[in-house]
């Protein structure tokens, strides 16, 4: 009897620890294929096939096989590092693959254990998350609507600046009129006198100065700005191709903008991690991948024209935004992916900033970076606010900007 109870004992452990590690095992095979993982793999496409031909870096399919998962995490997050101290694996490979360095990734460890494990899945999501294959007339439709988007687009920023050159052909139009009137008139007024009624001459003065005094300001308003900005490049570059056709994420070349004030321009090297093998373009064929390659062989950086530009007495930091504010990029340069050539949309005005922070949320509530604000605290949990944006905690504030 003691050994039957013993023996039943045992099987219902044995099968508890099984049912356990069923759980896990599931649980593991979920957390592996969520879309988080297939969103943060993109970052690999542009250097590394699954299998097959290989890229810029090796074909990934069994590299959780060939690497431990310790290795794997520290060698995604910063190689150079890992070449650097001396790895001997790090720095074989970065010598079998012509000493282009794999660019450091911001991933957390559970990030990187994601992409591997969707990796090892055959890149495939779990069937809770898999979008459904669009039919072809989707597909069709899709196209057809995109390509609409597209022109809207184009057509718009076209009217836009036409717009903005006739408003500023009209202004200088205006301008010269309306001071030639006034010199006339002020010339009649002391010396001529054809006008014989002085409350004409003091009305025309009057509203000469309104109309050159508007000018000034609105002109004066606008230094620094520059609305529509769309300088050509050194080479030829187009957002459109990089962005929305490879899909390539925009932290991919601007490393920066969610840790430093500056989002970055990218540098040579890393442009060659994908052009050490595309050479040719379907546009514009070999002629302005020849000009990186060039670039690269001579050590001279690519003179990028800046595009977004603030006075230099604004203090602007991408981190803030991007990091804490969770912005998206688009919201202050526009629809970037569907531009070849990258044009700036907004003026980027104190004005346009403001009212951005007036009307932004932010996340207030269990934030222990607010803790600070006591009085906004006591005023969220009774009620008396629903929500707290930007300018309430400093978005408003001169010094923040102009200190």
């Amino acid at each position: 009897m003691k050994q039957t109870l013993f023996t039943r004992a045992i099987l219902r452990r044995f099968a508890f620890a099984c049912t356990l590690l069923l759980f896990i095992a599931s649980f593991n095979a979920a957390l592996a294929q969520t879309p988080e993982a297939e969103a943060n793999y993109q970052q690999c496409k542009a250097c590394h096939n699954l299998e097959g031909a290989k890229l810029i870096g090796p074909n990934l399919a069994g590299v959780t096989e060939r690497r431990e998962q310790d290795w794997l995490i520290k060698f995604i997050r910063n190689s150079q590092e890992m070449v650097q101290s001396g790895d001997p694996i790090a720095v074989a490979l970065y010598a079998e693959y012509n000493n282009i360095p794999m660019p450091p990734h911001n991933l957390t460890d559970e990030q990187i254990i994601d992409i591997l494990a969707y990796i090892k899945n055959g890149l495939k999501v779990a069937p809770e998350f898999a979008k459904p294959e669009p039919s072809n007339e989707e597909l069709a439709a899709k196209m057809v609507l995109a390509a609409q988007i597209e022109a809207e687009q184009e057509a718009r920023l076209q009217r836009l600046q036409d717009l903005e050159r006739d408003a500023n052909r009209n202004t200088g139009t205006i301008f010269i009129i309306t001071l030639i009137i006034l010199i006339v008139v002020i010339f009649d007024l002391l010396v001529t006198k054809v006008i014989k009624a002085k409350f004409v001459h003091t009305a025309l003065i009057l509203i000469g100065v309104v109309v050159i005094a508007e000018i000034a300001y609105k002109e004066a308003a606008a230094i620094g700005r520059q609305q529509y900005y769309q300088p050509d490049q050194p080479i030829w570059f187009s957002h459109k191709v990089h962005a929305a056709q490879n899909e390539i994420d925009c932290k991919y070349c601007h490393t920066a903008a969610d840790y430093s004030k500056s989002a970055g321009i990218p540098s040579v090297n890393v442009c060659m991690n994908c052009h050490h093998q595309v050479k040719e373009g379907k546009i514009t064929g070999t002629v302005e991948i020849a000009k990186i390659q060039k670039a690269w062989e001579s050590g001279e950086p690519v003179q990028w024209v800046r595009i977004h530009n603030l006075p230099d007495h604004v203090y602007f930091n991408h981190s803030q935004h991007v990091n804490s504010g969770k912005l998206d990029c688009a919201e202050c340069h526009g629809q970037v992916e569907t531009m070849h050539e990258v044009m700036q949309v907004n003026d980027l005005s104190m004005g346009w900033c403001l009212q951005c922070h007036r009307k932004t949320e932010v996340q207030f509530a269990n934030n222990g970076f607010y803790e600070t604000y006591e009085k906004l605290h006591e005023q969220f949990k009774s009620g008396q606010i629903k929500k707290v944006t930007a300018d309430m905690v400093g978005g408003g504030d001169c010094m923040k900007c102009h200190y």
